[in-house]
């Protein structure tokens, strides 16, 4: 091992010993919990060593964990947050859903209007239905794809991530749905391009994230996804943006930022208002595949698609809460803080990428264009800032991504900054040996 391995490996048991030294209530309900569920987990991202911690409460922008320990969120349950825990807004449409009754059995009064909200919000959504998370919306705006086109190859992009059951991350996914799959380098046209023609005559779907979520909060420039589109109307393949994170970033999702519309669009996290939910829709001559009226409708199940909480939810968050005014102020915060937490690393190699109210650290020189660049960035000193962030009472996911609540205001963005900066100061010496 070398020494600037050796140094940082030092630092990172240091910091392991003294999380857990401060977490014994949260070490023992994981023990509990491992008895249970494979390493006492049932969601593969809420892990990390040396054990998770478990939240007590919440309220606002704030957790509290087993142990007493208070955290403010700056994860905001990985973009279903935005709203912050238990938003009165929020509370008040579920209880009245709950005076409706729940599990009716039937179409209720909140759906069709909840969808005109949704549809009236994006720029590519003609008509559209609901499903339970973005995994599901997903994989359904793929099939109405390959149905509709008759075609069976897609063409994603590496380092894409579209719900637990179709990743592009590095190596194979034993799990993912098994379409057939073509995989791009992020950013890179010329290549997706390449394997489009290559494709074309079974050529069925285009899915990408217009900005990288899981992989590194990086965004795709206008003339990729101007290019895409042209690629798609050239071989007849169907243009599908994941925005199942990325419509928080713009009244009408980083569709209407760039003006670049898709054929199909999923959906999911907050716009359910934080409940469980997913989307999809697009051009009506694609999403009519669905419509049960037709003797060959495409049958979509789903008990809970509708279900009277998520709907309520989702009418506060969307009529109520984030309108468009509130989703540009919000996102123009996320810019000012992601410059300020840049400005606070001065010359150390540390890049903080992203756009509006999402962001991620990334420890190399220079910004990533894509996942693979992103990989090459120190992986152990995400940890270290994790630890110490905790430490210093912010909470920011392990891979370094920070996904901004509405609950997060001016005075938690400046402790963050300065929490950034007291990480710096201190490991900076650290950083620029590790990094190289």
């Amino acid at each position: 091992m070398s020494v600037r391995n050796a140094l940082l490996e030092d630092a990172l048991v240091e910091a392991r010993e003294g999380y857990a030294t401060a977490r014994p209530l949260s070490a023992a309900r994981h023990a509990e919990a491992a008895q249970v569920m494979p390493g006492g987990n049932t969601r593969s991202v809420l892990f990390h060593g040396p054990f998770p911690f478990t939240a007590e409460s919440g309220e606002g922008c704030r957790v509290r964990d087993l142990d007493g320990h208070a955290y403010v969120s700056m994860i905001g349950e990985y973009t279903a947050g935005l709203f912050g825990h238990s938003h009165p807004a929020i509370r008040a449409a579920v209880l009245r859903a709950l005076d409706t009754g729940v599990n009716l059995t039937a179409h209720n009064p909140f759906e069709a209007r909840f969808a005109r909200m949704v549809r009236d919000r994006f720029p590519s959504l003609q008509t559209l239905r609901f499903t339970n998370s973005g995994t599901e919306a997903n994989l359904l705006a793929l099939a109405c794809a390959t149905i509709a086109t008759g075609r069976k190859t897609i063409l994603g992009f590496r380092g894409g991530y579209h719900g637990g059951l179709m990743t592009f991350g590095p190596g194979a996914n034993p799990i993912n749905v098994p379409h057939r799959v073509v995989l791009a380098g992020y950013n890179d046209l010329a290549e997706a391009a390449a394997l489009a023609r290559e494709n074309a005559g079974d050529l069925a779907a285009i899915i990408l994230e217009p900005m990288l979520g899981g992989g590194g909060c990086i965004a795709a420039t206008d003339d990729v996804l101007r290019g895409l589109r042209a690629l798609a109307d050239e071989t007849g393949a169907v243009l599908i943006f994941d925005e199942v994170m990325t419509s928080r970033l713009a009244p009408g999702g980083l569709q209407e930022l760039t003006g670049v519309t898709p054929d199909l669009t999923t959906l999911g996290k907050y716009v359910g208002g934080g409940m469980s939910f997913g989307a999809f829709g697009g051009r009506e001559d694609l999403m009519a595949i669905f419509d049960p009226r037709r003797p060959d409708a495409v049958p979509h199940a789903g008990t809970f698609n509708n279900n009277t909480l998520t709907m309520s939810a989702g009418i506060a968050a969307l009529g109520e809460i984030y309108t468009p005014e509130v989703a540009l102020r919000h996102n123009a915060r996320g810019d000012a803080l992601r410059q300020a937490l840049q400005r606070a690393a001065g010359d150390l190699p540390i890049q903080v990428t992203g756009r509006g109210s999402m962001m991620a650290f990334h420890f190399m020189p220079t910004a990533p264009r894509n996942a693979e660049e992103a990989a090459e960035g120190n992986q152990a000193l995400k940890e270290l800032l994790f630890l110490d962030l905790l430490d210093r009472g912010y909470y920011i996911a392990r891979r370094g991504m920070v996904a901004l609540s509405l609950a997060v205001g001016e005075a938690e963005c400046e402790g963050f900054v300065s929490a950034f900066a007291d990480f710096c100061e201190i490991r900076g010496a650290l950083v620029r040996e590790a990094v190289g």
